[in-house]
């Protein structure tokens, strides 16, 4: 893959080289720790453990976390550069966007002193792994429905309830969990609880089985009269975890958007490097019109799609991003990233389909974007919510 210059501004005051030596330092863990292992993640339905460790020593962790907390110190572009280099490996497997992206920032936002002294040195150095428990049998993206309740018991709460498709969540070592702490309301009865992966009466159902991703350790989750320390909370009150959700889902959306556009870039060239080898009618496949034009709307909807979230990144750094508009990104990204596939899979004729071929685990590994942070219909409704009514 091509070496991709980093465009952003950092206010953190990182200089291209900066960005370029930490972009060259993911691109050669990805090369040597990640793609040569790919098969073996896929067979066993989740990456090495050890991937973490190597991942932390390097500094790949938790980028965005200040310093003072084991983390890098610097800002989302730091991670935007992890995501397109796991993307342009073709790797899927590796949960790390969701662990330092995501779980992180939820403990460094909400949490106290001593929560993030006690978990975000750990995720950084790739000792813990770290997960989200949002989703529900049932639920889907009706997160004000969740079902699985905290009741409090003196200077304890009590977790029961189950949870689905958790990424990471074979390999957690701390699961931040959404419940009801108030099963009497709606959002307002939603708080987030720290759920170290050890506490009794938590365990892992089966890691399951997807259409796509399938080296990432997508679990189910159970909690069974699971007792943590009112401590735990994550907050300063109860009832504060569904405006927690709704403040940290736009980065996790603006993840899932750059993870895209990295994957239509690596298609494209995949494809572009296919048509010129592979003959038919003899000729090369790129000597057909029909390959070219289709190529050429590839080629154009990368291009789109990249301006449109290399200005969401700078944008989200410099704390000027808003929900519609990652809202956006994400739906345009998403849908884009499938047709993408969709194109550059028929230009592979046969061999497309055969998972040998990184387009046709490409093609079954974006399908979820469209559904997972928010589906496409969730991302619309956010994005007719601010279209001004006509005067």
């Amino acid at each position: 893959m091509t070496k991709r210059r980093s465009p952003w501004m950092d206010p953190a005051g990182s200089t291209d080289s900066e960005l370029d030596d930490l972009r060259d330092l993911a691109r050669s863990f990805c090369e040597k720790e990640i793609k040569p292992h790919s098969e073996t993640f896929i067979a066993n339905k989740q990456v090495d453990r050890e991937l973490w460790n190597k991942a932390g020593e390097l500094g790949l962790l938790c980028l965005s976390v200040p310093e003072e907390y084991g983390g890098g110190g610097g800002t989302f572009a730091h991670e935007a550069i992890v995501i397109e280099e796991q993307a342009y490996a073709g790797d899927s497997s590796w949960g790390a966007s969701l662990h330092s992206g995501i779980v992180a920032h939820y403990i460094l936002a909400y949490g106290t002193e001593e929560q993030k002294q006690a978990w975000l040195p750990k995720l950084a150095s790739g000792e813990a792994v770290g997960a989200i428990a949002m989703t529900e049998p049932g639920t889907g993206s009706d997160l004000q429905s969740v079902k699985t309740k905290a009741i409090r018991e003196g200077d304890e709460y009590v977790i029961n309830g189950s949870k689905t498709f958790i990424t990471n969540g074979a390999q957690a070592d701390v699961v931040i969990t959404v419940a009801k702490t108030n099963p009497e309301e709606a959002a307002s009865g939603i708080s987030l609880i720290i759920v170290p992966a050890d506490t009794p009466g938590f365990s892992r159902g089966r890691v399951l089985d997807k259409i796509g991703m399938k080296g990432q350790d997508t679990a189910e989750l159970s909690y069974e009269d699971v007792r943590v320390p009112v401590a735990n909370l994550l907050g300063p009150e109860e009832g504060q975890g569904f405006v927690q959700l709704m403040q940290q889902l736009p980065q996790e959306r603006l993840i899932v958007a750059v993870a895209n556009v990295a994957a239509m870039e690596v298609m494209l060239e995949e494809t572009l490097r296919y048509v010129h080898d592979r003959e038919a009618f003899g000729r090369p496949i790129w000597g057909f019109q029909n390959t070219k034009f289709k190529l050429a709307e590839v080629a154009t909807e990368a291009r789109v799609a990249r301006s449109f979230v290399d200005e969401c990144i700078g944008l989200h750094i410099e704390g000027e991003l808003d929900i519609p508009t990652v809202a956006m990104a994400k739906l345009w990204c998403s849908e884009r990233a499938q047709k993408v596939a969709d194109m550059c899979l028929q230009l592979h004729g046969g061999y497309g389909y055969m998972n040998e071929y990184p387009i046709a685990r490409a093609w079954a590994d974006l399908r979820v974007s469209q559904i997972y942070a928010g589906t496409s219909e969730i991302m619309k409704e956010i994005i007719s919510r601010s279209l001004p009514k006509p005067a």
